[in-house]
């Protein structure tokens, strides 16, 4: 893609907005991380490890909108590459710029575990994206980490490493492996399909 093909690109997804929003979201990270006194107990970084990525995921899942919906699937070349890159680049960002706000702490809710919940919101709201469309696409997200932040304190066992990745530790394998399968199947699945049709925006 041409470097005007690019800026057009970014323009159509509304990126630089999205970025905007990315920074807006690490500075919030940030803030509620110290306004908890994390660096006391790193257990009180857990809302902070649970939210920030769910509202990066809420803001990549926006960008995901395209107006020329019927351009795209009819496009000499295809658009799996663009959509590939796109989701996977803008996850990293995400990830690279979220995790210093829980510096330290690995072992915990640390750096590892805002990455893993970062790919793993990601990967539903990209699935989303497919089924519902990207305006809605933050709602599944949303609804899964919301009930398990309120159904996972006392649950325990392997199991619950699973179904509960958003609120487990950093090295949890079952986590990881729930959050990685998430990112794999939604942006494998984005990047084939696109995003559902919308109508024009009210």
């Amino acid at each position: 893609m041409s470097t005007q093909g690019l800026v057009l690109y970014a323009r159509s997804r509304a990126l630089p907005l999205s970025l905007a929003a990315l920074a807006a979201t690490t500075g919030f990270a940030v803030w509620a991380a110290g306004a908890l006194d994390a660096y006391l107990d790193p257990d009180r970084r857990v809302p902070v490890v649970a939210l920030a990525p769910l509202l990066a995921a809420a803001v990549i899942g926006a960008s995901l909108h395209t107006a020329s919906d019927e351009l795209d699937r009819t496009a000499v070349r295809p658009w799996w590459r663009r959509r590939l890159a796109h989701v996977v680049a803008l996850t990293a960002l995400a990830s690279a710029m979220l995790s210093p706000a829980v510096a330290g702490h690995a072992d915990t809710f640390g750096p590892p575990a805002m990455i893993r919940n970062t790919l793993g919101c990601v990967g539903v709201t990209a699935l989303a994206t497919v089924a519902l469309g990207a305006r809605l696409s933050w709602l599944p997200a949303f609804g899964y980490v919301s009930a398990v932040y309120l159904a996972s304190s006392g649950a325990h066992g392997r199991a619950a490493t699973v179904w509960a990745w958003p609120m487990q530790p950093g090295p949890q394998p079952g986590a990881w492996a729930a959050a990685l399968t998430a990112f794999a199947l939604g942006t494998a699945l984005y990047a084939v399909r696109g995003a559902r049709a919308e109508g024009p925006r009210g």
